[in-house]
Order: structure tokens, then sequence, then C-alpha cells
């Protein structure tokens, strides 16, 4: 079978070489067939007439042009340039999401991409680099390559109308012999890497401080009573409690700072569970009333009968509802009750699930509550200490929610009390 479809694939390969052959040959072909229709019509004799059509065959494959493999590979390529012709330069240009911009051997702009007229304006061909970018070390890179056509790069901060950082590179273009001398300008945006260096940095920092604390307390006791305190029973029992405390509060802190770990390596990963949000509720509630009843707070249900669904995973929800409704019973103990209401909320968008928590105690100053859920962030450091607070919790909420597509809203009042608000897309049907 493969021999015969061999033999078939060279028989096709040759039939389309006969053809391209005649295709080619087309005019000097019709010159043929104009020539023996004259002969036949003048009278002459059939071995003539064989004799002439032979001719002219051989004339046709002796002056039909071949395309040899250079001359396929020029058509190819030639072609190709065609193609690529019609794309310009400028339009691909237009397309980089990185600001570009060329410049002339004066500094004067020469061409400014739109990503480039969006993100340093005003920015327009004929406008002087140097009046443009004041820093110094913009200067040394544009200096620099006109002086050498060597590239470089810096790292360069934009103040207005954003604060921007970039990586800016320079290099000379290749002109040719003759022609002017270009150079080019291309900015690689940092900002969003710098940022997440900032807040690792910063969340360190933090975590090393509320870690430090402890540590040191734990440290001065020890020390205490290893020397003056050693035989002393009643200072001894005391030192022990407090070093329990902070050993818990750092045991509190690594458990915080672990979940926020788990969290943000699968904060891609959508939930794709339905959990009744209703008994999860319920199960926070019945877990925390011991806890407000220590607190001399009551809490007020009012949550359906039925199921509630939403997509979620159930434990991470225990801990968001949990964290609020733990919140709410310190925080807000001088309310003396707190309200964990659910409830749904249709609109035109669809239906959605409205869950919350609503403490009446002192409320949250308005100006806090656009930070509450940044990691190690406190209305009142004190407070926040005295209720064995690690100042991660609503970061925590925040990272699950996001997972969840969830919303949370905050709203609080000095004085009236304070509720935190999560909402969820529920999904269709209900069970």
């Amino acid at each position: 079978m493969s021999e015969i479809d061999n033999g078939t694939q060279k028989s096709r390969g040759l039939a389309g070489q006969i053809v391209g052959r005649i295709i080619r040959a087309r005019y000097i072909l019709a010159i043929a067939v104009l020539a023996l229709a004259l002969v036949l019509v003048s009278g002459v004799s059939f071995p003539v007439l064989l004799f002439l059509g032979i001719v002219l065959l051989l004339a046709v494959a002796a002056f039909t042009p071949v395309q040899g493999p250079q001359e396929k590979q020029s058509s190819r390529s030639e072609g190709m340039e065609g193609g690529l012709s019609r794309i310009s330069g400028e339009r691909l240009a237009e397309q980089l999401p990185d600001p570009m911009i060329l410049f002339d051997a004066g500094g004067m702009v020469l061409y400014a991409n739109k990503a480039a007229r969006e993100a340093f304006q005003p920015l327009t061909e004929d406008t002087v680099l140097y009046l443009r970018f004041r820093a110094p070390e913009m200067h040394g890179l544009i200096q620099g390559v006109i002086a050498d056509g060597q590239p470089r790069a810096i790292d360069y901060f934009e103040r207005l109308p954003l604060d921007r950082w970039y990586k800016a590179m320079a290099m000379a273009l290749d002109a040719g012999a003759g022609k002017q001398a270009s150079f080019v300008l291309l900015f690689r945006d940092q900002t969003e890497m710098r940022r997440i260096d900032r807040m690792r940095s910063d969340f360190i920092a933090n975590a090393s401080h509320e870690l430090r604390t402890p540590l040191a307390s734990l440290r001065g006791f020890i020390e205490t009573l290893q020397g003056p305190a050693r035989n002393d029973e009643a200072a001894r029992d005391r030192f022990l409690q407090i070093m329990q405390k902070q050993a818990e509060r750092m045991a509190r802190l690594i458990d915080d700072l672990l979940s926020l770990s788990r969290l943000e390596m699968k904060a891609h990963i959508a939930v794709t569970q339905s959990v009744d949000l209703a008994n999860v509720l319920n199960h926070v509630v019945d877990t925390l009333t011991p806890l407000a009843n220590g607190l001399e707070v009551t809490i007020e249900r009012q949550i359906p009968a039925g199921s509630v669904k939403v997509m979620g995973d159930r434990d991470e929800l225990i801990q968001v509802f949990q964290n609020l409704l733990e919140n709410a019973c310190k925080y807000g103990q001088s309310g003396k009750r707190v309200i964990v209401r659910l409830e749904e909320d249709g609109n035109s968008a669809g239906r959605d699930v409205v869950a919350s928590i609503q403490d009446f105690g002192p409320g949250i100053p308005s100006e806090h509550l656009p930070r509450l859920t940044e990691r190690f962030y406190r209305v009142d450091v004190e407070t926040s200490r005295a209720q064995k607070g690690t100042g991660l919790g609503l970061a925590i909420v925040k990272h699950i929610l996001t997972r969840h597509r969830g919303r949370l809203v905050i709203r609080s009042q000095v004085g009236e009390g304070s509720t935190f608000v999560v909402r969820f897309n529920a999904p269709e049907g209900r069970s």
C-alpha cells in the first residue's frame, strides 16, 4: 500500500509540474496554436504538419522559464516583504503596551507611541527630551547613548500625574549610511513590582515587630526567674502566667501568618462547591455563644429556617464569620448585643446573598474605615492587644472573600456601632 501511495504522490507531483509549465508558457502555446492553424489553412501535408508541431513543442520547452530553488525562495521572500510592508512600523509601535520614544542626536522627539503620549503628557514631536525629563539620571542616559551609541538602562521615577517606577532603556538605531542618526527610549513599567516589594518589606517589618515584643518579654521574665526571683514562689507564679499569655500571643500571630500564606497560594483557585450559608452562620453563633456570654453580650439571630446556598469553601467561610462575630463581641461589648442577619437580595443583575454582623458598641471613626483590612492595621493598638488581636484578622477575611468573589462593606458611626456586610452572588436555583 505504501508503494502505491508513493507512486500516486509522485504522479500528482509530476502532473502539477506539467500544469505549471503549461500555465507559464500559455502565451507561447497560443502563438504555436495560431501558427499551426495558419499552416493547416495553407494546405500543408500531414508529415510536414507533424514535423512543424514537434518543432513548436520543442521551442515551448526550451524557452519556458523554470523556477529554480533560489528563484522560488526569492519569490517567497518578495511575497513576505510585500506582506510586511503593508504593516507599518508606526502601527506596530502604537500597539505596544510600553512607552517608546524615538529621538535624534539633538535630543528632539521624532516619534512617541500612544503609551508614551499618555504616560508622559505633554509629549509631542519636536519636544526636547531634556526639557520633558529633567531628572539628572535621564539626562545622563540620553547624552550617553548619543555620545557612544552603546545601549544602557536606568531606574526612573515619574512623580506626575501618578507615582510610577520605570526601567528606562536607551539604544541607537541603525539608520544606514548617509542618514541621520536616531535613537530609541523604551520604558518598562516597574510600579506593580515595586509596590509588591514594598508590601513584602513592610509585612516582614511588622511581623518582626509583633514577634519581637512578646519575645523580649519572655526573655526578661526568664532572666528574672533565673536570678532574683529564683526562690520567690509568688513572683514565679505571676511571671509564668504572663509568659504563657505572651507565648499564646505569638502562637496566634504565627497561625494567622500561616493562614495568610495558605490563602495567597490558592488565591487563583476558584471555589466550585456549594455551601449552606445559613448552616455556617448557625454553627458560628453556636461556637461563639460561650464567649459572648462571658462578655455579657447577647447574640440575636435573624437567619432563615431553610438553606441558603452560595458557592464557597465551608471551612474558610466559618473562619470569615468567626472572625467578624468575635470582633463584634469583643470590640462592641459595651453595646451588649450583636445581630447576625442573613437575607437574599434580588435585583436586575441576579440574586445576591447578604450576611451581616451588627454591633452597638463605640463605632469606628470614618478615617479608619478604608484601612481596616490592611495587615497589622489597628484603630487602637492597646485595645487590640488587650483583646488578643494580631492585626491580621480582617486581612484574612478580605483574602478569603476575594477568592470567593465576595464583597465586604463596612459601615460605622461613632457612638452607634458598626456593621460588617458580606455580599455573595448566589448560584442558580435554591435547595
